[in-house]
C-alpha cells in the first residue's frame, strides 16, 4: 500500500489554503488569499524541493483539480 503525504497550509484559526495569490480562492467572501507567502523561507523551500524531487502522483481535491485542469 502506498503512503499519502499531505502538505497543508493552515492558520492557527483553521483556515486551509494553498500558498497561491490573493485571487486563488476567494469563495465564501474569503479575502485573505495568499497569506502564506510572507511566511515561506529557505527551510520551507528545501522541504518542498526534497519532497517533489522524485516521482510522485498528485491526489487533488475538486478546486485544485479545476485550477490544474486549465494547464496543459
Amino acid at each position: 500500500m502506498r503512503t499519502i503525504v499531505v502538505f497543508t497550509m493552515i492558520s492557527l484559526d483553521g483556515v486551509m489554503q494553498a500558498p497561491g495569490g490573493p485571487e486563488e480562492d476567494n469563495s465564501g467572501g474569503f479575502r485573505f488569499g495568499g497569506w502564506t507567502v510572507p511566511y515561506a523561507d529557505e527551510s520551507f523551500g528545501s522541504i518542498i524541493n526534497a519532497e517533489l524531487s522524485g516521482p510522485f502522483d498528485l491526489l487533488l481535491g475538486r478546486k485544485t483539480y479545476e485550477i490544474f485542469a486549465s494547464y496543459k
